[in-house]
């Protein structure tokens, strides 16, 4: 028997995660939210995946892009986090983008982004799966943002 939702949660809130920004511009209008579930996939070819749930307005600009991009958060940006983890009309009001190669919108001042181009979506319960092949990624040096049980955390 599958353990319940609650159970679940407090299991998966002992894993420390970085967080990050997904973002992507479909038709053009700018979606962004805020996902824990980012990883590694392969170095050759490069590729990541994040997780989105398939009722969210992100996941379909995705399908439609064809491509997404990743701001990883540092040190000291937990409110893009919880900016990009509400629903408001206007999430990106105010804030420096800079342009991937296949023109995605990606945060100017987070720890590293990643611009993708969609390599394969993948059934995952009530989310989508997405892999991305790793156009071109940008680093900065500072500390992580991490979240672990159920709040914002950094290297001490």
């Amino acid at each position: 028997m599958p353990i319940d939702e609650a159970g679940f949660r407090r299991a998966m809130s002992q894993f420390a995660s970085g967080i990050t920004i997904v973002t992507v511009e479909h038709e053009g209008t700018l979606y962004g939210m805020t996902v824990s579930s980012f990883a590694s996939v392969s170095l050759r070819p490069p590729l990541v995946l994040v997780c989105i749930e398939t009722q969210l307005k992100t996941h379909s600009a995705i399908i439609g892009a064809g491509s997404f991009g990743v701001s990883i958060l540092g040190h000291g940006q937990e409110a893009l986090s919880t900016r990009f983890a509400t629903r408001t009309d206007d999430r990106f009001a105010g804030l420096e983008l800079r342009r991937g190669e296949l023109g995605t919108p990606l945060l100017a001042k987070a720890l590293a982004t990643i611009e993708c181009r969609l390599h394969a979506q993948l059934p995952g319960g009530d989310h989508s799966i997405f892999v991305g092949e790793v156009l071109d990624a940008v680093v900065t040096e500072s500390d992580p943002l991490l979240y672990f049980r159920g709040g914002y955390r950094e290297l001490r």
